[in-house]
């Protein structure tokens, strides 16, 4: 019984996107209806194989919870449930999840899951002689296997079809998919676990000609998406700060992942995208444990979830809370991390600086908490985080709100470095982690599997601002290369090549400010 129920009400999604990939006629019909048999019959499979006597009610009542979430989820913003996913979902912190929760939630919860779970807890049941118990499991999976086959092998084409061009769709199955994807998260955690340490650029230093201090402030952006940046040609003016500042302005920057736990360790490591892994990162040297290692002072401020392990090594502060952020109203501000920045680079009279800024940006889906009133130019705004009671106007005025603000933010961290000018080569270096989803193709958020998800969830806004005494010779050619595919994976060697660090895991050809800079991506 908890099979068919969690098949046919908790994987609405899914059979609505088969009905939208395969339509109606040509035959069709029979196989999308195989395609409820084919699930009902997974499902009482597993449950059969798992639920014995004192586990029966609780693990169906975990069963039909977890569906409940899931559809929730799948239904509202689209969501995958892949391991990049689920392992966001882990490194979330409490209060970003109360973001993710309204009022749609609870029918879902309660009709998909608190209901039929009472039903369950108030079954009486009776346990057999094992032999019994075992003759009719037995037959159970017989009758569920023959089910199977009677349906699979008609459509087996179509079966295989789907499984390899249409793997989103198979994402979308309630909740075996999640189920299987935290099993092979628990395997790449295990292997990461005994992964050994990796020391790159233990070469690292700057070198003796180089008598300028630097002092580079490094912004990491949260859920920003180019195409909202008037810089790129958005069509509403949401960069009036930065359009008067000298910067420079990358149309074509894209992320290395679709989620923060996966895009800030990989700005930060000297793998490429594809190369990258967390187990990978989380065991080797990265940007700033190679800067701190040839002598440049790293601080990280952080008003987002945290690090994502980046900054384990370096001094952190944790920007989320009134203790340390003197902006809060109610919600701690980006800005707040600017206070004291003077005091701290004063403090350091000798030696380069790096000075890494994670912001909470455009994180949703509550974008209209993410910027002060006086921001809210664009109106009406989605004052929910249910996005679906919003129409696409008012949940693109209030994102489009917080991008003003991050121009606001932005313009700030050049006005603090203008500040420094006359003692150091001063620039700033800001790249979104990842873009969002805002109602196209139906889809909210981010964290698509990387090769699944839209454009709008991997096209980044990024911009550099260099100070008056930063060498421009370094430069070189800017106007050609910066209109050139860009991405995450510059990032690495970009900051060694701004601190003149001199190192065999510096490779000048992915430093974007270097002559001998070439396309990658």
């Amino acid at each position: 019984m908890v099979a068919l129920f969690v098949a046919i009400f908790s994987n609405t999604a899914f059979f609505t996107s088969a009905l939208k990939i395969y339509g109606l006629g040509a035959g069709n019909e029979l196989f999308l209806g195989s395609l409820f048999i084919y699930i009902a019959a997974i499902f009482a499979i597993i449950l059969s194989l798992v639920c014995h006597r004192i586990l029966v009610k609780p693990l169906l009542i975990i069963f039909l919870l977890l569906s409940s979430l899931i559809a929730y989820f799948s239904n509202i913003y689209g969501t995958i449930f892949d391991y990049r996913m689920i392992a966001n979902i882990l490194d979330t912190d409490p209060a970003e999840a109360l973001d993710l929760y309204n009022h749609a939630l609870l029918p879902y919860l309660f009709l998909l899951g608190v209901l039929p779970s009472l039903f369950i807890y108030w079954a009486p049941l009776e346990h057999p002689h094992w032999k019994v118990e075992t003759k009719a499991r037995l037959k159970l999976l017989g009758m569920a296997g023959a089910a199977l086959a009677v349906v699979y092998f008609p459509f087996s084409a179509h079966y295989t079809a789907m499984k390899r061009e249409h793997r989103d769709l198979v994402g979308k199955i309630i909740p075996t998919y999640a189920l299987s994807q935290s099993v092979k998260l628990a395997k790449r955690s295990l292997l990461s676990a005994s992964y050994p340490h990796i020391v790159v650029g233990a070469d690292a230093k700057t070198p003796e000609a180089d008598t300028h201090r630097d002092l580079v402030i490094m912004v990491v952006g949260e859920t920003a998406r180019a195409d909202h940046f008037s810089l790129n040609g958005y069509h509403r003016e949401t960069n009036p700060l930065l359009k008067r500042e000298k910067v420079i302005n990358f149309p074509d920057f894209r992320s290395c992942g679709t989620s923060t736990a996966f895009s800030v360790p990989c700005i930060f490591s000297h793998l490429s995208r594809a190369e990258f892994s967390r187990k990978k990162a989380k065991a080797a040297d990265n940007a700033l444990d190679i800067l701190k290692r040839a002598g440049v002072s790293v601080l990280w401020r952080d008003n987002n979830s945290s690090s994502k392990g980046v900054a384990d090594n370096v001094t952190y502060q944790d920007y989320r809370t009134p203790d340390t952020n003197t902006v809060c109203n109610p919600e701690c501000r980006d800005e707040g991390m600017l206070v004291g920045l003077q005091d701290y680079i004063e403090a350091h009279a000798e030696g380069d600086i790096l000075i890494v800024l994670h912001q909470m940006g455009n994180h949703g889906p509550a974008y209209y908490k993410r910027y002060p009133a006086r921001f809210e130019k664009f109106k009406p705004v989605c004052r929910t985080n249910d996005l679906g009671a919003c129409t696409r106007e008012e949940i693109n005025n209030a994102y489009d709100n917080a991008i003003l603000y991050t121009d606001y933010f932005l313009s700030r961290v050049i006005g603090l470095l203008k500040q420094n000018d006359e003692k150091f080569e001063t620039a700033m270096f800001y790249a979104s982690d990842h873009g969002e989803s805002l109602g196209e193709f139906g889809l909210y958020l981010h964290a698509m599997p990387y090769m699944l998800a839209p454009k709008e969830q991997k096209h980044v806004p990024a911009v550099m601002w260099l100070g008056r005494n930063f060498d421009h010779d370094d430069v070189g050619n800017i106007e050609v290369r910066r209109k050139q595919r860009l991405s995450h994976d510059n990032i690495f060697a970009t900051l060694l090549g701004m601190f003149e660090i001199r190192s065999t895991a510096y490779h000048p050809n992915m430093d974007i400010l270097n002559h001998q800079h070439s396309e990658h991506w």
